[in-house]
């Protein structure tokens, strides 16, 4: 069964060109990394300074491939200058709430 996940995250004003910049050349070994932890159709949206990003997940345990994604260590330096750019989320809620916030599904149209 496929499972679509949305998130958002504020980008950083002064950093939004080196962001797009950075996205237009994604590195091949984080895309693979992506693929071989059962992530497709991987898509990032801007709106003004806004982004929304939408993939679908087909694997059978979404939490443990998002932990091999974030051991990746070519990952892992890819945040390092995508993350940057990145607006923290803390609405003085909770202080581990801190970049991309999942988007809840409320509609889906069925093929």
């Amino acid at each position: 069964m496929t499972e679509r996940h949305g998130l958002v995250v504020d980008v950083v004003p002064e950093r939004r060109e080196e962001y797009l910049r950075l996205h237009a050349a994604v590195w091949p070994q984080v895309e693979q990394t992506l693929r071989d932890c059962h992530v497709t159709n991987y898509s990032i949206f801007a709106i003004d300074d806004t982004l929304f990003a939408y993939y679908e997940y087909v694997g059978t345990d979404h939490a443990a491939d998002m932990a091999r994604i974030a051991e990746d260590p070519v990952t892992r330096e890819w945040w390092t200058h995508t993350d940057p750019c990145q607006t923290p989320f803390n609405p003085g809620r909770d202080p581990a709430a801190t970049g991309w916030r999942e988007a809840t599904e409320v509609w889906h149209l069925h093929p």
